[in-house]
C-alpha cells in the first residue's frame, strides 16, 4: 500500500468510527421514552445527591457524568464499585439515588452492589448496553445504551458504547438542568474560576476600556489625527462621536488599510469618510458570553466592540477579544 492509499485508508477508518458513533447516539436519541422522564423525576424527589458508578471504561464515563451533574446543579460523586465495598459506601445518605453505567450490564462489581444499595434504600438508574442483561432486571429505571456495532473495525473497543452512554449521561443532565430551571446566572455561580465562569459573572462594563484608554474622534477629525490617535492607544479601533458623546461610528485597523488601498492621497480623508457606520456595539451591562457571541456568531469574526448606552447612544468606550479571553485571570 503507497502513502496516498494508506493516507485514505486512514482518513475513511476514522470517518467511519465517527459515523458509528452518531449512529449510536442518534438510535439512542429516539429510544428514549418514559424511562428518562421517570429517572428525572426520582432525582428531582430526593433532596441529597446522585451516586454514579461503573467499572473500567465505564468507569471513565460515569467519572464525566458525574462531574456535569456538579457543575449543572445536581449535587453528584462518583463510586467505584470495588472501593465501594471497602468502606466507600459512606458515601451514601439514606435515599440517594444510584445510576450504573455498563455496557454489558452484567458487572460483577455492579451485581454485588445491588443488595447493599437497596439497604440504602437507593433507587438504581441504569445506563446500559443491553436491555436482557442481569442489571436491566435489577434497576429501577433502565436508559437504553445499545448499539448496533463499536466504532473500532473489529468491533471490540468500548467507542461507540462508551459515547452512547455518555451521551445519556448528558440527556438526564440537560432534562435535569430544565426540571430545576437553573439559569445562566446560577451556572456561573457554580463556575467561579475559569474563563466560562468569567464570561457568565463578568459584565462587559468590568473589562471594557474607557476614558483616556480609547482612541477618541470626531467626525471632522483628519484621517492623519485619527491614525496617531490608534497608533497612542493602541486598542485596535478608534470611537467617532458627537460633540455630546453619541455613538456615530468606529474606525478599525481594517477599515484604515481599506481607505489606504482606495485613496492614493488619504489627506482629504476625515473619520466621517473611513468610519463604519452603525456597526455592532455592546450595551455595558451584557455579560462578557454576550459580547462574545457578538464577535463571534457571525459570517466574519470581529475582535473589538464599541460599548455603547442603551437608550441615548452615549459611547463609553471598547472591549476587545483579548479582554474577555484575559478576564479569566481576575
Amino acid at each position: 500500500m503507497d502513502t496516498a492509499e494508506q493516507d485514505k485508508a486512514w482518513l475513511e477508518a476514522a470517518r467511519a468510527a465517527m459515523e458509528a458513533e452518531a449512529e449510536g447516539i442518534a438510535m439512542a436519541a429516539r429510544a428514549l421514552d418514559h424511562q428518562l422522564v421517570r429517572a428525572v423525576r426520582l432525582i428531582l424527589d430526593h433532596p441529597g445527591k446522585v451516586v454514579v458508578t461503573g467499572m473500567g471504561k465505564s468507569g471513565h464515563v460515569a467519572r464525566k457524568v458525574a462531574a456535569t451533574f456538579c457543575s449543572t446543579g445536581t449535587p453528584s460523586v462518583f463510586l467505584h464499585p470495588a472501593e465501594a465495598v471497602h468502606g466507600d459506601l459512606g458515601v451514601y445518605s439514606p435515599g440517594d439515588p444510584t445510576i450504573m453505567i455498563s455496557k454489558s450490564g452484567s458487572t460483577a462489581e455492579l451485581l454485588r452492589l445491588v443488595p447493599t444499595l437497596r439497604e440504602f434504600r437507593s433507587p438504581i438508574i441504569g445506563i446500559l448496553g443491553s436491555l436482557a442483561s442481569p442489571l436491566a432486571s435489577e434497576v429501577d429505571v433502565v436508559l437504553n445504551a445499545t448499539v448496533r456495532r463499536e466504532a473500532d473495525p473489529n468491533n471490540l473497543a468500548p467507542t461507540a458504547s462508551a459515547v452512547v452512554a455518555l451521551a445519556l449521561g448528558d440527556a438526564l443532565a440537560v432534562a435535569l438542568i430544565v426540571g430545576r430551571r437553573v439559569s445562566a446566572e446560577e451556572f456561573g455561580r457554580l463556575h467561579p474560576a475559569g474563563q466560562l465562569g468569567a464570561n457568565l459573572r463578568l459584565a462587559v462594563r468590568d473589562v471594557m476600556h474607557s476614558g483616556e484608554e480609547v482612541a477618541w474622534a470626531a467626525p471632522g477629525d483628519s484621517l492623519k489625527d485619527v491614525v496617531v490617535a490608534m497608533t497612542l492607544r493602541p486598542l485596535g479601533a478608534a470611537c467617532v462621536v458627537d460633540g455630546g458623546g453619541r455613538f456615530l461610528g468606529l474606525i478599525t485597523d481594517g477599515d484604515l488599510r481599506r481607505a489606504l488601498r482606495a485613496h492614493d492621497d488619504i489627506r482629504p480623508l476625515d473619520a466621517r469618510q473611513v468610519m463604519t457606520s452603525n456597526p455592532v456595539s455592546v450595551a455595558p451591562e451584557a455579560t462578557l458570553a454576550e459580547a462574545l457571541r457578538l464577535m463571534e456568531d457571525r459570517p466574519s469574526q470581529i475582535s473589538v466592540l464599541p460599548v455603547v448606552e442603551t437608550p441615548g447612544g452615549r459611547c463609553l468606550g471598547l472591549v476587545r477579544l483579548h479582554d474577555i479571553y484575559r478576564s479569566h485571570a481576575w
